[in-house]
């Protein structure tokens, strides 16, 4: 197990930030740590991370007990925070140097990673560039660079793709699937649902300071109580035919999205047919309709009752 917490809990005064958390990492896996805003993601990190001191519980990193003297598992850890954390005063070079520095001692080698740090999150045309110059997207692999260029064991990434262009976000994300070939274990804490569906082995939701599940998209999918949804569009309806609609068998709820409407199934393999028969019997006349199954949203508004953004 690379990272083990264990019954953490951190409070301010009669704030309880952290209760009874517990999270565990295993090696050579991406995962997703997930939470609405002050869920205590960035807390817990923190604490893992032995920045901030906690009330209560174990960490354990690389099977060792993590404090905040423990240089030889810190050296072996990368951190790319949400915000952008660099030097504006340095070049794009300089910055990655300074922070590959702090970790390797032995300068050809730092000049090796420096340069394939660069290669690695696509600078080379940039290296003499200081950050302000950069847009957006680029100041975001130069703050990768600077996390990763010491080629640690294990990386924390925290949103790392937050107001980046489309063609910049691809890059990041390609770039952590092939940190992650390459042998480093990572925890990404992301708002997209859709790019912890693409990139994680492994999912925990949290809310109000616990872990509440864990697992795959596929184990976490199966404990939520929707199995289907069927999105409809009708031309025209009347408010007492969607309240039949919920009487066919199977339906737990009926939702108004925009125009169309959300129909949501528990269990029951006949769900299409039924409503397809339903709209025959009641000469109802639909501009769309389709089937999906339940998404990693679904089971996030399910467990916590809030949008991951709440």
């Amino acid at each position: 197990m690379i990272v083990k917490v264990d019954n953490l809990v951190k409070s301010y005064k009669e704030l309880i930030v952290l209760d009874h958390f517990n999270i565990e990492v295993k090696e050579g896996e991406v995962l997703g740590l997930l939470g609405p805003n002050g869920c205590g993601k960035t807390t817990a990190i923190n604490c893992i991370l032995s920045l901030l001191k906690f009330d209560k519980g174990e960490i354990e990193i690389f099977g060792k007990k993590m404090t905040s003297n423990s240089y030889d598992i810190k050296r072996q850890i990368g951190v790319v925070p949400q915000e952008v954390s660099v030097f504006e005063n340095l070049t794009v070079k300089e910055n990655i140097d300074y922070f590959c520095g702090l970790y390797i001692d032995d300068k050809k080698v730092r000049k090796q990673y420096v340069e394939e740090a660069i290669d690695f999150v696509g600078l080379k045309d940039y290296i003499k560039f200081q950050p302000r110059k950069l847009s957006g997207g680029l100041k975001r692999r130069l703050n990768i660079a600077c996390g990763i260029s010491h080629k640690p064991k294990l990386i924390f990434l925290d949103e790392p793709t937050v107001a980046v262009d489309a063609q910049s976000r691809n890059f990041i994300l390609e770039g952590i699937k092939k940190l992650n070939r390459d042998g480093s274990t990572i925890i990404y804490t992301t708002h997209y649902l859709e790019e912890a569906e693409m990139l994680c082995n492994r999912i925990v939701i949290m809310d109000k300071g616990k872990s509440l599940v864990s697992g795959t998209n596929e184990e976490l999918k199966a404990m939520i109580t929707t199995t289907e949804k069927i999105v409809i569009g009708f031309l025209d309806v009347k408010k007492e035919i969607i309240e039949k609609i919920k009487e066919i068998p199977h339906v737990i709820e009926v939702q108004k999205d925009e125009e169309d409407y959300i129909i949501k199934f528990q269990n029951g393999v006949n769900n299409l047919f039924n409503l397809l028969a339903f709209i025959k019997e009641n000469k109802l006349i639909y501009t769309k309709l389709y089937s999906q199954l339940p998404t990693l949203n679904d089971v996030f508004l399910e467990l916590t009752g809030k949008e991951l953004r709440d």
